[in-house]
């Protein structure tokens, strides 16, 4: 499609249409204080050749290491070579939303195995086309338990990844909630009898994380009971979805909702993103979770077709019925998830086995050091937090050595002050785990 100006006649008509004066007029609400005064002090144009050539050098600057030992949200895996080819075909290579979608059969297919996996694997009956990201994911199903309940308390607990937190808050934050935290025990899992004490009949859903944010397996079933009898709906987290293929099904624990970050099934860590959100509910949700829902179904010839069956959003429905505005379905990033899966098949649970063995020998391992301990007795899976003499020195010695070292997590939770919180995946070998000992013994 060809880009024409509007020439000085066919602004005129418009702004008479809308009945503006001028096109000024149409920015009234923005404050002086952040319009543009003057034009920005831009350098010269460059050619093609020329940005090409700069951006290159700036790439050269990146720096990276050759051992991660960070989680935090986001993890090193290996991605078999299989999902880069599928994913760069031509048919597929768009994160956004397929229009026409029924045309769309190669699409509509993989959504659609793409759910009934995530279904399988968090013990839901429905999976939806995918989120942003973990959090806004998390954050979509409190606002869902909020305007299905028409109750405005959301509990949620400390143990959450902290980004994940904020982001609830921010999206409940428009529809009047009191948010109230709980905090952690002693085994780095949440405080069970602070959660029932805060159970009300004004309560609209309860939201863990498990594996939590320190790593720590939360004992779902010590509060599905509860939370239930009060007609509250449990919404279960995770950051590290290959943990999905080890532990225990939120759903058959009980959980209404399952949300989390695929980063993990097949993603880089790639400065930041693009990620996957994840979110799975029961049957009670079907028609009133965001995004959208695939599924199967004959033509008139009998033959197998892919249709989308649901689209519970403000496209589709009155704007005050729909349960979220979220326009894409990050189909590349969902497809991507669904190439690892099936690429993997059952060798998911080995390759979880794996996380968790690396992770219990690193923290053993570092545990033998002077002055390093464990901070949470909880069953974790492949991250723990560690007490040591100083974290910050420690993630200096190791980013000398080319290792990205742990996550300071003292940075959000003060009293974890000289803690790293430290993940191990099947990227690390024995003895690069003896390596980072030794590197850490020579401080």
């Amino acid at each position: 499609m060809d880009y024409n100006t509007h020439t000085q006649a066919d602004q005129q008509k418009m702004l008479k249409t809308i009945g503006v004066s001028s096109l000024k007029d149409l920015f009234i609400d923005i404050p002086d204080k952040y319009k543009l005064k003057k034009m920005l002090d831009l350098p010269p144009a460059l050619s093609e050749q020329e940005i090409s050539e700069f951006v290159t050098a700036l790439s050269k600057k990146n720096h990276l290491p050759k051992m991660i030992l960070t989680g935090a949200g986001a993890y090193h895996h290996y991605i078999p070579a299989v999902v880069g080819h599928v994913i760069s075909r031509s048919e597929f290579y768009t994160a956004y939303t397929p229009y026409q979608a029924e045309i769309s059969q190669g699409i509509l297919q993989a959504i659609y195995e793409y759910q009934t996996m995530i279904a399988n694997l968090t013990g839901m009956q429905v999976a939806n086309a995918s989120m942003y990201d973990g959090a806004s994911s998390m954050a979509e199903a409190a606002v869902l338990c909020v305007k299905t309940s028409r109750r405005n308390k959301i509990i949620m607990a400390k143990s959450i990844h902290p980004e994940y937190r904020e982001t609830v808050k921010t999206y409940v934050e428009t529809h009047h909630c009191d948010v109230v935290e709980i905090g952690f025990s002693q085994t780095g899992q949440f405080n069970v009898s602070e959660i029932e004490k805060a159970l009300d009949e004004n309560t609209a859903a309860v939201l863990v994380q498990s594996p939590n944010f320190f790593g720590v397996i939360e004992n779902i079933a010590s509060i599905e009971k509860m939370v239930h009898e009060k007609g509250v709906s449990l919404i279960v987290g995770f950051t590290e979805a290959t943990s999905l293929g080890i532990l225990k099904p939120a759903g058959e624990m009980g959980a209404d909702l399952v949300v989390g970050e695929g980063q993990s099934f097949g993603i880089p860590l790639s400065y930041g993103g693009p990620y996957l959100g994840i979110l799975a509910s029961t049957d009670k949700f079907l028609r009133k979770i965001p995004g959208r829902l695939s599924g199967a179904t004959l033509d008139k010839e009998g033959k197998r077709g892919f249709i989308l069956t649901l689209q519970a959003r403000e496209q589709h429905i009155r704007r005050e019925l729909a349960t979220s505005n979220i326009c894409s379905n990050e189909a590349l990033c969902m497809l991507a998830a669904a190439v690892y899966l099936v690429s993997l098949g059952k060798n998911l649970k080995p390759l979880a086995e794996l996380n968790l063995h690396k992770a219990h020998y690193l923290q053993k391992r570092l545990s033998e050091l002077k002055g390093w301990e464990l901070v949470f007795k909880g069953p974790y899976y492949n991250e723990f937090v560690m007490r040591c003499p100083d974290a910050k020195a420690v993630n200096q010695a190791l980013e000398k050595h080319d290792i990205q070292g742990g996550y300071e997590i003292g940075k959000v939770y003060p009293e974890l002050k000289n803690c790293l919180l430290l993940c191990a995946t099947e990227m690390l070998k024995k003895e690069d785990i003896e390596y980072v000992v030794d590197v850490i013994k020579k401080i």
